[in-house]
C-alpha cells in the first residue's frame, strides 16, 4: 500500500508546475471545508489538516485566510463534489475528483481530457472497485506498538500500519479519519503530520512506457489545468 501511495505522489508532483493553479485548488477546497465544518481549525480537524497541507505546499497565508474568511460570510459559490472514472492511456485506471459549481461544464471538460488522449471515461464505479479508499496519516515516530495500541483502544479500524526509518504511516477507512487523528493527538500531543489525506490507493499497478507514457503525461497536464479538478488518482507505473 505504501509503495502505491508514493508512486501517485511522485506522478502528481511532476504535473503540479503552476503555483497559481495549486493556490486556486487549495483555496476552493479550504472554502468548502470551512463552510461545511466550521471555520475554526480547532473544531474542524479536516480544515486543520488541510491548512497544514496547504502550508507545506507553500500556499501563502493570505490565500488560506481569504478562503476561510469567505466561508465565514456564509455566501459565495456553492461547490459540490463530483467524481469521474475511466481508463487512461495504456489502459491505466483513473479517478478524478472535482469541486464544481457547474457539473455539466465540468463533466464536458473532463471528458475532453479523456477523448483527446485516446482514453475512455466510464460510469461511476467503473474502476473505483480496483482502489482502496483510505485515510492516511504519516508522522515521525518509532513506537509502532504504542501507536497501534492507542488506535485500537479508540476503536479505530486500522487497515494497515507501516514503520520505516523513524516514520509511522497509518491507514484507516475514511470514516475513521477523525477518530484516528484525535487518538494520535491524544497520545502524542501536537503532531506535524507529513501526510494527512484521504486517498484512493490502487490495489495493483499498470505499467506504461513509450508513447503511452507521453500521452499519459499530457492527459495529467490537461486535467490539472482544469480549475474544477482537485485530485487525480491512478494505477499507472512508469
Amino acid at each position: 500500500m505504501g509503495r502505491a501511495y508514493q508512486n501517485r505522489k511522485v506522478s502528481m508532483a511532476k504535473t503540479s508546475d503552476s503555483k497559481a493553479k495549486v493556490y486556486s485548488k487549495y483555496g476552493r477546497e479550504l472554502y468548502v471545508c470551512a463552510k461545511a465544518g466550521g471555520s475554526d481549525p480547532d473544531g474542524n480537524l479536516a480544515l486543520r489538516g488541510l491548512i497544514e497541507r496547504a502550508k507545506k505546499n507553500q500556499v501563502p497565508a493570505h490565500v488560506i485566510e481569504k478562503a476561510i474568511d469567505k466561508a465565514k460570510g456564509g455566501g459565495g459559490e456553492d461547490f459540490t463534489p463530483a467524481r469521474y472514472e475511466g481508463f487512461g492511456p495504456g489502459g491505466c485506471m483513473v479517478i478524478v475528483d472535482s469541486l464544481t459549481d457547474n457539473p455539466n461544464r465540468t463533466f464536458n471538460d473532463v471528458r475532453q481530457c479523456f477523448t483527446k488522449t485516446k482514453s475512455k471515461i466510464g460510469i461511476q464505479g467503473a474502476v473505483s472497485h480496483m482502489f482502496d479508499h483510505a485515510a492516511i496519516l504519516a508522522f515521525k515516530n518509532d513506537d509502532e506498538d504504542a501507536v497501534l495500541e492507542a488506535l485500537l483502544t479508540a476503536d479505530v479500524d486500522v487497515t494497515d500500519i507501516e514503520s520505516d526509518a523513524g516514520k509511522i504511516t497509518v491507514f484507516t477507512p475514511p470514516a475513521d479519519y477523525f477518530k484516528a487523528k484525535q487518538a494520535l493527538m491524544d497520545l502524542l500531543g501536537e503532531i506535524d503530520f507529513e501526510v494527512d489525506e484521504i486517498q484512493f490507493l490502487p490495489k495493483s499497478m499498470t505499467t506504461i512506457s513509450g508513447d503511452e507514457l507521453i500521452l499519459f503525461e499530457k492527459f495529467l497536464d490537461m486535467l490539472n489545468d482544469l480549475d474544477d479538478v482537485q485530485n487525480i488518482y491512478h494505477d499507472a507505473e512508469f
